[in-house]
């Protein structure tokens, strides 16, 4: 996109969004939705609860108030049915034997392990152990770990994040790749056949600690659920390895964990087959049930065929670990009423302009994303527009409370034109964009945009900025204060004069993508 072409698109974004946001009601709605959806009258929006109900049904009455139409068919839901399995070892562990060396892998402490199965027992008989490095296949970095080696039907071991999180030459140094993330190994272990896969933690490049491992998986286990399959081509075992569990299998296969690790981190390395091998049993106690994402449609003119989704997750934890202070209600009120409450507003604002956009636009709310993505996995599979056919995603995620700043910060910024668009935007409102592509912790791949991401589509979520129009208002309530705990409760005094710059470029962004001639590529 031309220069002169970005100062064109930024003065239409300044004609455009001057009459729209002239009213002073913004703020205002803002926090009536933020309140009302993360009030304890929502019992913190856990799905598949009684409060899920409450929660899809006021965000729907909300859209029709608004003018959109049912997304779905005729109705403001899309049903996304999950598997929920609680997962144990038989005897709560696995003996690993080597020749005529045993060792026990002892859950939870060795190892947490789950599967995605409709099956009441998993039995891999004499299952072997596949050391795979990084459980990598990167043609455009020059890396595979798995050639050579045929890995059907076997248990493989690969370590959490990328080569680059070691060595900055490699991959893209500290800033993750997917292939880094736990899920993508997962997938390869599938596409390559085998049985199951267990990911190395290391605090350092998990950037969290065992306990978190053990906390999200010693209990129930949601994935999506197949009703044609029962989810039997799924991996019979995914799990995470401590370190001094894979120290016990490395050990009864006769190899120095510290010199594996080490040449695993370089190129060139292959994978080693163990042939430690185990019998991999365990109970299983499953559900099935249904969760709903949550969609209203605003039709375009002569590109409706075509779409822009704005999306913000609606599920949050329910009731959990209390405070200090007893309080067990996770509110969600930032994460994810903000978010919720941005859609809300900007769709309001797009059906009351006085000419539609020439490409339709989705108001995505999906559920599932704090278990895994499921729900905007689920619409990204089964899509009310072909994939082909959405120009862009914009995610909405913890975007309140904020108080303005100079800057503007493009999570995983870069590598799409829709950057431009952005850029003008934030230079029409005298702001600037700084590109952070410090993905050590792969935070660009933990909200719902990345699955629209996987599918070729460009998409984009906004960060904090820290250059304050004035420093001597700081955030009072910053992520860390409130981030996945009871605390994040709606407040009277939180700041909304960054949230709402934010939500205003946005508008700005999606209504240029909407009218463009072109989709950003």
């Amino acid at each position: 996109m031309k220069k002169i072409h970005l100062l064109f698109l930024a003065a239409a974004v300044l004609l455009a969004v001057s009459p729209v946001f002239a009213q002073s009601d913004d703020e205002a709605l803002l926090r009536t939705w933020i309140q009302t959806l993360g009030s304890d009258d929502f019992g913190g929006r856990a799905p598949m609860t009684p409060d899920e109900e409450k929660t899809v049904n006021y965000l729907a009455g909300q859209m029709a108030a608004l003018g959109l139409q049912p997304a779905f068919g005729g109705s403001w839901f899309q049903e996304v049915q999950t598997l929920s399995a609680n997962c144990k070892p038989v005897g709560g562990r696995f003996r690993v034997k080597c020749g005529r060396k045993k060792t026990d892998l002892v859950y939870p402490d060795d190892l947490v392990v789950w599967t995605a199965r409709a099956e009441s027992r998993i039995d891999l008989p004499a299952a072997e152990f596949v050391f795979c490095g990084f459980g990598i296949d990167a043609p455009e970095y020059g890396w595979n770990d798995f050639e050579g080696v045929d890995v059907k039907g076997k248990i493989v071991i690969a370590m959490v994040n990328d080569p680059g999180f070691y060595d900055a030459t490699l991959f893209r140094g500290r800033n993750m790749t997917y292939y880094g993330r736990w899920t993508y190994k997962f997938e390869q272990a599938k596409r390559l056949g085998a049985a199951g896969c267990l990911v190395l933690h290391n605090t350092a490049a998990a950037s969290y600690g065992w306990d978190v491992c053990k906390n999200g998986h010693v209990g129930s286990n949601l994935a999506l659920y197949d009703n044609a399959t029962h989810n039997a081509g799924a991996l019979a075992i995914k799990g995470w390895l401590h370190e001094n569990g894979c120290r016990k299998i490395f050990e009864a296969a006769g190899l120095n964990y510290e010199e594996t690790l080490a040449a695993a981190k370089k190129p060139g390395f292959k994978a080693i087959p163990l042939k430690a091998r185990s019998d991999i049993r365990m109970d299983v106690k499953f559900n099935i049930n249904s969760t709903r994402n949550v969609a209203g449609l605003l039709p375009g003119t002569d590109l409706k065929d075509e779409v822009v989704v704005f999306s913000a997750h609606w599920d949050h934890f329910g009731h959990g670990e209390p405070d200090a202070s007893g309080d067990r209600i996770y509110n969600g009120a930032a994460d994810n009423g903000s978010g919720m409450a941005a859609v809300l507003l900007l769709a309001k604002k797009y059906a009351e302009l006085p000419v539609r956009p020439r490409r339709s636009m989705l108001f995505l709310i999906p559920t599932l994303e704090e278990s895994g993505l499921f729900g905007s996995e689920y619409y990204c599979e089964h899509p009310v527009f072909p994939m082909d056919k959405t120009a862009a995603c914009i995610n909405f995620d913890c975007i309140a409370p904020e108080p303005l700043t100079h800057d503007v910060v493009v999570l995983g910024g870069g590598a799409t034109e829709l950057d431009n668009y952005i850029i003008a935007c934030a230079g029409a409102q005298g702001r600037y964009v700084v590109m952070n592509d410090d993905n050590s912790d792969g935070w660009f791949f933990r909200s719902d945009h990345f699955n629209f991401v996987k599918k070729g589509v460009p998409a984009v979520v906004i960060e904090y900025g820290t250059d304050l129009v004035d420093p001597t208002r700081p955030n009072k309530y910053p992520r860390s204060a409130w981030y996945h705990k009871p605390s994040d409760e709606y407040k009277e005094d939180w700041v909304f004069d960054g949230t709402l710059a934010h939500i205003r470029m946005m508008f700005g962004v999606g209504l240029s993508v909407a009218n463009a001639d072109h989709r950003p590529r």
